[in-house]
């Protein structure tokens, strides 16, 4: 059976979304999240409470608005490393430093679902959970799990 990607990112701001620390992250989301939509592989995207438009703050992790999930289904493990480390998205993940807080828990998780199938923010939650439980699974698993990924060992910043 053919399986698509999902992925969550978890980040939290240093600062309110209104902040000018956190500007230019903020500026730059809809260009990141309109390039994902368009790239080859793109399957679905979570519409994320880090968007300052009105109804879109239901997104939050245990009520906290400066929690960023970043929810998304990719077709394979070449489309979604290819966004991540191959575009404009990789110059916002080396200054993950300076928008948000360094978190001591796993914050990236990604793992199978079934064609068509959209996770709900409390699935993938439990995915980070289980994996960071468990460690890399079939349920639940990080870059380096996977054998064909190639690019997040040659091309991911130091910074973060």
């Amino acid at each position: 059976m053919k399986m698509h990607l999902a992925e969550l990112n978890v980040a939290r701001l240093i600062a309110d979304k209104d902040d000018p620390k956190v500007q230019d992250f903020m500026d730059g989301l809809d260009l990141v999240n309109g390039l994902a939509k368009r790239m080859p592989g793109f399957v679905w995207m979570m519409e994320s409470s880090a968007a300052p438009k009105p109804g879109q703050d239901e997104v939050m992790i245990d009520g906290d608005p400066r929690f960023l999930p970043n929810l998304s289904v990719w077709e394979d493990v070449e489309s979604l490393e290819k966004f991540v480390w191959g575009t404009i998205h990789k110059k916002f993940y080396e200054r993950r430093p300076e928008w948000f807080e360094a978190l001591d828990q796993i914050h990236f998780v990604m793992w199978w679902v079934p064609i068509g199938h959209e996770p709900s923010l409390d699935e993938a939650l439990a995915k980070l959970k289980h994996l960071d439980a468990h460690g890399d699974s079939e349920t639940a698993f990080g870059w380096a799990w996977l054998k064909e990924a190639r690019m997040h060992e040659t091309h991911r910043c130091t910074t973060a």
